[in-house]
């Protein structure tokens, strides 16, 4: 972390600025078009209200059925990057138009057993529509009436800006969204630009971004969006790293070396149980050398790091499926298919063991290598069925960032917000606070004043 930025925190720079009665007062435009500077009047230019903007279409609580459609219906909500060279300078605006909001006293709470249901009058629709205007997803003019059509095309945009399905339904989890407080938003708004401010990424002409908390990945180009796919990503004690690397490779039919820690416990456990696991998997044990060595010579008590190496062939019982992306990093994980890609229609997808599981991974391959002619869809397709193992080398490696945003603001002003899955954003600010803390007293001591210069 910057020490400006610790000392910005240690005195209370947001959350006094956020406070000032002097600042213009604007509804958080925060829709399919979001926060924009407020007029000299102090209001929102009607361009820039959610309200006016098309609300995404309703969807069903399942998603589509098949790895091509899932991608299309999540590349159609926007083409807009979720990071890109200005998101930082975004999510301050974006941080700013919601102090307006905490200034004017947030948001109201909905009852969580409130009952709403289209052009029935219900006793807390006019609350709904207050907490809607607030958040700018309703039009001003819209204080009274029962929950009609425009009530619920507010709430899609409301859900599809905070990762849920928008089905303009008051759902338990809709509601549970609402209910987080303006004061927690603004806290998710400067833990993300934190760790913005401590990413440094050679955005390209064309890019990967793997948004954790999200769990997509979305393939750039020119600053558009051109692909998007569901992705599994790090189980909550498993979480994913943040990282930046470049993807150097696209691996077909790839074999899997277990982690040692995987091997440790997992196959460990399975091998004390079922003596025969590992050539039900496909699986074999070498040596430091890679020589095959009988599995039950090997100690498989869990108690010692193993001294072996776990393979699994390839196959259409991989674990890693059929394609792998390589991209090197500190944390050794990679993107890669799976072969249990039912997994991909939960909307709770957080349960790899830290890698990223990428749907349609495929197409992926294809964008990947779309400078060489050779490896077309078609090709690609036709040496994964070949059941050949083989790694094709990038001619120009692609930058690729594992994101942790749990708030961000894209450029057409849409602020969205996920859910922080590994509890990091108060872990963040508490350590910001303290590390602040530390250089605030600091430039006061003549002995460590230089510290802070």
């Amino acid at each position: 972390m910057s020490k400006r930025y610790a000392v910005i925190i240690a005195t209370g720079w947001f959350m006094g600025l956020f406070a000032s009665a002097s600042a213009p007062a604007q509804t958080e435009t925060t829709g399919q078009a979001g926060p924009k500077p407020a007029t000299a009047a102090g209001t929102v230019p009607a361009a820039a209200n959610p309200a006016h903007a098309a609300a995404p279409k309703a969807t069903t609580s399942s998603p589509a059925k098949t790895p091509e459609s899932r991608s299309a219906a999540a590349l159609a909500l926007t083409h807009e990057p979720t990071y890109d060279e200005g998101s930082a300078q975004r999510i301050k605006d974006a941080a700013f138009s919601y102090s307006d909001i905490a200034v004017r006293g947030g948001w109201p709470m909905i009852p969580a057993d409130a009952k709403f249901a289209l052009d029935v009058q219900g006793a807390n629709d006019e609350l709904l529509r207050k907490r809607l205007i607030v958040s700018g997803d309703l039009v001003a003019d819209k204080t009274s009436g029962a929950f009609d059509q425009d009530v619920a095309d507010a709430v899609k945009r409301f859900q599809a800006r905070h990762g849920l399905a928008p089905t303009g339904l008051m759902s338990p989890r809709t509601i549970t969204a609402m209910n987080v407080s303006v004061q927690k938003r603004i806290r998710q708004l400067e833990a993300s630009l934190e760790r913005l401010e401590n990413m440094n990424f050679g955005f390209g002409q064309r890019y990967v971004v793997v948004n954790i908390p999200a769990a997509f990945a979305e393939a750039i180009e020119n600053d558009v969006v051109v692909r998007r796919y569901r992705v599994i990503v790090g189980k909550t004690e498993k979480p994913s790293p943040t990282l930046t690397a470049s993807i150097t490779s696209v691996v077909l039919n790839p074999t899997w070396t277990v982690p040692s820690s995987i091997a440790k416990t997992e196959i460990s456990a399975h091998m004390r149980k079922d003596p025969g696991y590992l050539s039900r998997m496909h699986m074999e044990v070498l040596d430091g050398h890679d020589n095959p060595i009988d599995p039950h010579s090997v100690d498989w008590s869990g108690t010692h790091t193993p001294n072996f190496t776990v393979r699994q062939q390839n196959g259409t019982f991989n674990a890693l499926g059929a394609v792998k992306i390589d991209m090197p990093n500190p944390y050794s994980v990679y993107m890669h298919d799976t072969n249990q890609r039912n997994l991909f229609s939960d909307d709770y997808r957080f349960d790899s063991h830290g890698c990223s599981r990428v749907d349609n991974v495929r197409d992926l391959a294809a964008w990947l290598l779309r400078d060489q002619p050779k490896w077309s869809r078609a090709a690609i397709d036709a040496e994964i069925a070949s059941g050949r193992h083989l790694e094709v080398a990038m001619v120009k490696k692609v930058p690729v960032a594992w994101i942790y945003l749990t708030a961000w603001m894209s450029k057409d002003q849409t602020v969205q917000f996920r859910n922080d899955v590994y509890n990091q954003d108060e872990q963040l600010l508490e350590a910001t606070a303290e590390e602040a803390a530390f250089f605030s007293n600091a430039a006061h001591h003549p002995l460590t004043a230089h510290m802070v210069q």
